[in-house]
């Protein structure tokens, strides 16, 4: 087995879902079959589409996930579909190169300058300790976080948020751990909203300067829903509960299903005007259709 970088666009060429799957030609099918039960990295290019002359990729790698299992496309020969499990977003994206450093060194020229050829593959096989670099940069607001913000200590240890960058066992044994996962979901939904809630527009900051909002799964992790901010929404504490209790819910068009006769009416009264929800400025950002679909047809009671 050994790391690697996979290459998704904001609006992928491909029929990729990068939570549950990586499309992908039988180009790359032996570098992916290197990886297959190893963690790699999501890398989004600058380019946005399959159009030649789209931007607004951010460059940068944005999220990490584990490999585990390889099929063929049953429609298009010569194409397979790399399954994926234990995916979770980096709080904080990471762009290939900060400064002189390079993450991925296949990707430096020897006079320095980036080597373009090697950009142009991908799927990219990736070190170890690249891999730690990038997840120890990608995950920083979380590991530097000081433990009274964090929800439990079941990750952290002594020097810990002193030296972020350094481990004595490997990021990966915290990326499954369900506490470190909570904190970085709570990040990149919190960040991704703006600290408000996205039902009734409401930013509270406690006097200790942490937002109160909550960041809610739509499809429960509980239920194989992954640890992604497509897949979440951020929520005040009753709007969470009514929530992931069916009584709220969304269509694909973000507007807000009530539950007859199951929402008091001081809880309408908090519910944004026109009944839409509050949504992130990255279009990558938006809840996913396919989480929405599973909260109406197994969560919500309308």
């Amino acid at each position: 087995m050994t790391k690697a970088v996979l290459t998704t666009k904001v609006e992928p060429s491909y029929d990729d879902l990068p939570e549950q799957r990586y499309h992908f030609p039988r180009t790359y099918l032996r570098q992916v079959e290197a990886a297959l039960g190893d963690f790699i990295v999501y890398y989004e290019p600058r380019r946005s589409s399959g159009n030649l002359s789209s931007r607004g990729g951010r460059q940068a790698y944005f999220a990490t996930a584990r490999i585990v299992d390889i099929e063929p496309d049953t429609v298009h020969s010569d194409h397979f579909y790399a399954k994926i499990k234990d995916y979770l977003e980096f709080v904080r994206p990471v762009p290939f190169q900060e400064g002189r450093l390079y993450y991925e060194s296949a990707l430096q020229r020897d006079d320095g300058k980036t080597n373009k050829g090697a950009f142009g593959r991908a799927v990219r096989p990736l070190s170890p300790g690249e891999y730690d670099r990038i997840a120890q940069a990608g995950f920083a607001p979380v590991i530097a976080a000081p433990a009274a913000d964090r929800p439990g200590d079941a990750y952290s240890m002594p020097g810990f948020a002193e030296e972020p960058a350094t481990f004595e066992r490997p990021i990966v044994e915290r990326i499954i751990a369900r506490p470190f996962r909570d904190d970085a979901f709570s990040g990149m939904i919190k960040a991704a909203y703006g600290d408000t809630c996205a039902m009734t527009g409401l930013k509270i900051i406690n006097g200790g300067g942490r937002s109160e909002v909550q960041a809610a799964h739509i499809r429960p992790v509980a239920e194989s829903g992954p640890d992604s901010v497509r897949n979440g929404i951020a929520l005040c504490g009753t709007l969470h509960w009514m929530f992931d209790r069916g009584l709220v819910s969304l269509d694909d068009e973000y507007r807000l299903l009530l539950a007859p006769g199951k929402v008091p009416d001081p809880v309408q009264r908090m519910i944004t005007p026109d009944r839409l929800l509050l949504r992130p400025e990255r279009a990558d950002q938006l809840p996913h259709p396919q989480f929405l679909r599973w909260h109406r047809e197994f969560r919500f009671k309308g």
